[in-house]
């Protein structure tokens, strides 16, 4: 399936929402204040944020569209462009490039996030790239995500180091990273246990794992991802918000698109953080996780058919 096809098929309840809302707004050739009032209703409501749905709106009065034309087509143009324009800048493809030294990936996110999974489809296509990579299971609270990890780990074929249930998480991270530093690794993924933004503890100790890699790494973590659970809405903004104040964000990953209308935060997120953007996850499968593309989110955003 080409990439298109399956951007296009993971946004499917997005776009419905949004292609079915315009139509119902934009009822007649011409669109004067109401309409455009409407238009940015409809916006701030499906999760697109109010700045960005502002901005959206302004762009769409100060084109003047010429009554005489496809106002639904013009109003979607415009909505693509803005996307584009936004999110672009946002493309982080050389992520998944060959290193040519050892690279340091911190994974985050709450519990239910998708985190565990995310990471062993993340490691399926570093892999593909010629990378070596380690997977670390520093989520040690839980017997069932250390298990999890392992059977991704053997499913594509790369090493893990771990440790019992319970065991401290920053230790695990620094013999890892002594382990990479001495067989030649250039990637090592660290799964952290999920944790809500909001528990001090818990959030005590995600920095601590990032700053015992120093140790190893004076520049390390290399990268530090959020997995951010599209299901969620409004609250993921919270989680960015509280996550980056930890330490600070490299990337975004936002999993379960496919399975909520709510496709709208990202444009939100991008519009408020302009985080790097790493993949999209589109489905359950491992091959669906997407390296984000601006345009064809833009284009399977709106243009659902």
């Amino acid at each position: 399936m080409k990439i298109f096809e399956k951007f296009k098929i993971g946004f499917k309840k997005s776009a419905e929402k949004i292609t079915s809302g315009l139509k119902e707004i934009i009822i007649k050739k011409e669109i004067d204040d109401e309409i455009l009032d409407k238009i940015e209703e409809f916006l701030i409501s499906s999760d697109v944020g109010i700045e960005a749905s502002s901005e959206i709106k302004n762009k769409i009065s100060g084109k003047k569209i010429d009554p005489n034309l496809n106002s639904i087509d013009e109003v979607n143009k415009i909505l693509k462009q803005y996307i584009i324009d936004l999110m672009k800048p946002l493309e982080k493809e050389n992520f998944f490039i060959k290193k040519n030294k050892l690279n340091v990936i911190l994974v985050a996110g709450v519990n239910g996030a998708g985190k565990t999974t995310t990471i062993g489809k993340l490691g399926k296509i570093l892999k593909e790239s010629q990378n070596k990579i380690l997977f670390t299971a520093c989520d040690t609270f839980r017997a069932a995500a250390i298990e999890q990890l392992e059977n991704w780990a053997n499913k594509i074929e790369v090493e893990i180091i771990k440790s019992t249930s319970g065991s401290d998480p920053a230790s695990v991270a620094y013999k890892a990273l002594e382990y990479a530093k001495n067989n030649s690794f250039n990637e090592v993924i660290i799964d952290t246990a999920g944790r809500l933004q909001n528990k001090k503890n818990l959030m005590d100790e995600y920095r601590k794992i990032a700053n015992v890699t120093k140790k190893i790494d004076e520049t390390s973590p290399h990268e530090v991802i959020l997995v951010l659970d599209a299901t969620s809405g409004q609250n993921i903004i919270n989680q960015v918000e509280e996550f980056n104040k930890i330490i600070s964000l490299t990337g975004l990953i936002m999993t379960k698109l496919d399975g909520t209308a709510k496709g709208g935060i990202l444009i939100a997120i991008a519009k408020k953080y302009k985080i790097p953007i790493i993949g999209l996850g589109l489905g359950e499968k491992e091959d669906d996780l997407q390296i984000f593309k601006a345009e064809k989110f833009a284009d399977a955003f709106i243009n659902f058919n």
